[in-house]
């Protein structure tokens, strides 16, 4: 990838994360940014060295990984990119790379002790229980994306709760789950081995 494509993937993957109206898939990446707009940026350089060091797909994965692995994907400037992105793409491959025993592992510590149900219960537009897991580090948002896939609680809090910390992961969730590849059926079975096993 040159450095001009680079930055238009930055951004396009901007796009995607923080807009609702925006799809990186459906729009191929595609974004406004001009080759002078790039030449004006002090930031340039970063660019043209980074895209030296990474394969296509890692360009992609390195900016999915940053964008959810922040607080606001919005506010995330290129600069703290340059400072936090390569330990935050680190992480993250170590997780996918490995995310059935992290699953597992995680839904053990949550679940075996609490009943099922109550984790997704929403009294008074409080958060339910799953969410504070999830703001107490004790669950991923690849986590939070997979049980989603299985229960569907997702449709019910977005409904439910008036809220801008859960609006925020909502659109994470939404926005990330393209990207990241799921065998719903191994990860049913993972949930229900570990809920079975826990009453």
């Amino acid at each position: 990838m040159m450095p001009f494509d680079t930055y238009k993937c930055y951004l396009s993957l901007k796009n995607h994360f923080t807009k609702d109206s925006y799809d990186y898939h459906k729009y191929c990446g595609k974004s406004r940014a001009t080759v002078q707009s790039f030449y004006k940026r002090k930031d340039r350089f970063w660019f043209e060295k980074f895209s030296r060091s990474k394969t296509d797909a890692e360009v992609v994965e390195f900016f999915v990984s940053n964008f959810i692995s922040c607080t606001d994907p919005g506010r995330l400037w290129i600069g703290e990119m340059m400072k936090e992105g390569d330990v935050r793409y680190t992480e993250w491959k170590k997780r996918t790379q490995s995310l059935s025993y992290i699953f597992k592992e995680e839904i053990e510590s949550v679940f075996t002790s609490k009943n099922f149900d109550e984790m997704f219960l929403i009294k008074s537009n409080q958060h339910p229980q799953i969410l504070k897991e999830h703001l107490q580090s004790n669950i991923s948002l690849e986590t939070m994306l997979i049980l989603d896939k299985i229960v569907g609680y997702k449709t019910n809090f977005d409904k439910k709760l008036d809220d801008p910390v859960w609006k925020s992961i909502s659109m994470k969730i939404s926005k990330y789950s393209s990207f990241l590849n799921i065998n719903v059926l191994n990860y049913r079975k993972i949930l229900k081995k570990v809920i079975m096993e826990g009453q």
